[in-house]
């Protein structure tokens, strides 16, 4: 039997089956990328990520609104650095003032005394109506150790007015007097910086039995809401 041999001749400097200065996986091969489908790619990322956003933004109910930074008296005008803005997701039934209305809070007054981070609403912030109908505001001397040192502006606290005691005996006879009432201002006493002066806003009558205690006064300062 006769074999034969077929021999393929290629160009000069080429390869078998491809055209001359081409070789196999050479970049001149490789597949051109569609200027369609890159834009079309962009596109829906850039689509994906807006609906992130659009769907995150839904998630995230919560509201700006104005809070007070630091304590403010009632009667004071507020300033700038008295409130700051917060994001939160209160109740429809709570009242607040939005974060965008901060430039017509700032210069207004304090109607009632503003703990820090008091959760500002209309009805503290207006023409002061001091004290509010029904209250009255009280001062008492309060002696070191009569008073927690957290106790500021705005504290909400337990009043307790010792009877006086007798001279000759030093017994105390009478009832203590109790009330609850908000703290509006601390004020040290001359050189005795144990000793304060703390002006307190109770309902009248409660004013007027705490004034009428003779005795020592003790402070007992109460938690956040009550």
């Amino acid at each position: 039997m006769v074999s034969s041999t077929q021999t393929l001749t290629t160009p000069s400097g080429g390869s078998a089956g491809y055209p001359a200065g081409l070789a196999a996986g050479s970049p001149g091969l490789r597949r051109r990328v569609s200027p369609v489908r890159v834009l079309l790619a962009v596109a829906l990322i850039l689509g994906f990520g807006l609906a992130g956003a659009v769907v995150a933004g839904q998630l995230d109910a919560r509201q700006p609104v104005l809070v007070a930074a630091r304590p403010v008296s009632a009667g004071q005008v507020i300033a700038d650095a008295d409130i700051t803005v917060v994001r939160v997701g209160a109740d429809s039934g709570v009242a607040t003032i939005a974060g965008s209305a901060r430039a017509r809070v700032v210069g207004s007054r304090a109607v009632l005394p503003l703990a820090a981070g008091t959760l500002l609403s209309p009805a503290h912030v207006g023409a002061p109506a001091w004290p509010p109908p029904g209250q009255a505001v009280t001062a008492a001397l309060v002696k070191a150790g009569r008073m927690p040192s957290g106790v500021i502006a705005g504290s909400r606290v337990t009043v307790l007015a010792l009877p006086a005691a007798n001279p000759a005996s030093g017994v105390t006879s009478g009832q203590v007097v109790r009330a609850e009432a908000t703290v509006v201002s601390v004020q040290p006493v001359g050189d005795l910086a144990s000793d304060v002066a703390v002006s307190l806003l109770l309902a009248e009558g409660d004013a007027t039995r705490v004034a009428s205690a003779a005795g020592e006064v003790t402070l007992v300062q109460l938690g956040a809401g009550q």
